[in-house]
C-alpha cells in the first residue's frame, strides 16, 4: 500500500480554508491542498442538528506527516474540534505519488 495519505478538512469559510492549505503546503505538510467551496454539513453538536456551508480541503501528504499535519490544523483552525480525517491512499498515478512524498520531506524554511 501506499504511503500517500488524502486528508479531508473543513472549515466556515474560503478564506479560512485557503490561509490553513497556505499554512500547510508552506509548512510542508502537505504537498497540495485543494479547497472545495460550498458544501453544505449536517451534524450532531451540543445535543442537537446543525447544518453550515463550509468549505472543503482535500489535502495530500504522506503518512508520517499525518499526525504533524493533524496537530497543526487543530492549532490553526477556528473551530473547537475541526474535522481532519486521513485516508490511505491505496492506487494512482505513480509519478504523482512520487511528487507528493518529494515535496512533504522538504524544509519547511524552504521557498
Amino acid at each position: 500500500m501506499s504511503e500517500i495519505r488524502v486528508v479531508l478538512v473543513t472549515a466556515p469559510s474560503q478564506e479560512e480554508g485557503e490561509r490553513l492549505a497556505r499554512s500547510l503546503v508552506s509548512e510542508r505538510l502537505a504537498a497540495c491542498g485543494n479547497v472545495i467551496p460550498r458544501v453544505e454539513s449536517v451534524y450532531w453538536w451540543e445535543g442537537e442538528v446543525q447544518q453550515d456551508s463550509e468549505v472543503l480541503l482535500i489535502l495530500k501528504t504522506t503518512a508520517g506527516r499525518v499526525d504533524t499535519l493533524v496537530r497543526r490544523v487543530k492549532d490553526l483552525h477556528s473551530y473547537d474540534v475541526p474535522e481532519a480525517l486521513a485516508l490511505p491512499v491505496r492506487e494512482g498515478l505513480e509519478e504523482y505519488m512520487d511528487w507528493v512524498a518529494k515535496e512533504c520531506m522538504g524544509d519547511s524554511t524552504e521557498g
